[in-house]
């Protein structure tokens, strides 16, 4: 990284005043591809929030590059998520990347640990090789109204090659349907390197993964 994180911190905090002066009712991260950087402008904010009268409530959204799960800075999902949970966001997103079957696990998973509402806007697909996205809003929607009926988010969109008309479509898509809601989960110490450490409330066993038992 060519930057100190004081200066990350402090360049965000300077977009981030000027927002906040201008009336914005919400800050949003997103296309977080290193957490460090991320935490920089949580930084910020929270540095803002104390000097205000007011809290400015923000929204978290990380993009996982490839198929293995991880972000680019090699982060699992579940350790970016213990990363930055402390910030305690308005809702917690996946976007960019990816299109949206290819972010059908990682929706999912999200969805499982999280405290915070959770939100997608994916791709319109996977990019061709001139750079375009060929993925209709028929298809767009297809695959994320499987992931509003299975109950796994409570923010929907889209993010490169969509269109108004995929997002009018997504609309159309979702009414009727229920948001997710938000599950009762353990009180547990959850703690991130590239991988996330959970130990249990009940066990005291280690939970590296979310899967193996140490």
């Amino acid at each position: 990284r060519a930057l100190e994180f004081d200066e990350i911190a402090e360049a965000y905090l300077e977009q981030a005043r000027v927002l906040m002066e201008s009336g914005v009712d919400l800050l949003l991260f997103e296309t977080t591809f290193d957490t460090l950087n991320l935490k920089a402008g949580i930084c910020a904010v929270e540095r803002l929030n104390d000097e205000s009268d007011e809290q400015i409530a923000v929204i978290l959204s990380v993009t996982i590059t490839d198929a293995s799960g991880r972000t680019l800075s090699g982060q699992t999902l579940a350790a970016f998520y213990y990363s930055v949970m402390h910030a305690k966001p308005l809702a917690i997103c996946i976007n960019c990347a990816l299109g949206a079957k290819q972010m059908r696990p990682f929706v999912e998973e999200l969805s499982r640990i999280s405290h915070f509402p959770v939100g997608v806007y994916p791709n319109a697909g996977l990019p061709n090789a001139m750079g375009e996205y060929d993925q209709s809003p028929r298809e767009f929607v297809g695959i994320m109204q499987e992931f509003a009926s299975q109950g796994w988010v409570n923010l929907m969109g889209g993010c490169c090659g969509t269109t108004p008309e995929h997002i009018r479509v997504l609309g159309e898509a979702l009414a009727g349907l229920k948001p997710r809601k938000i599950p009762d989960l353990p009180n547990e110490s959850c703690y991130s390197g590239l991988e996330a450490l959970r130990i249990t409330a009940d066990t005291g066993f280690l939970m590296i993964g979310e899967r193996t038992n140490v």
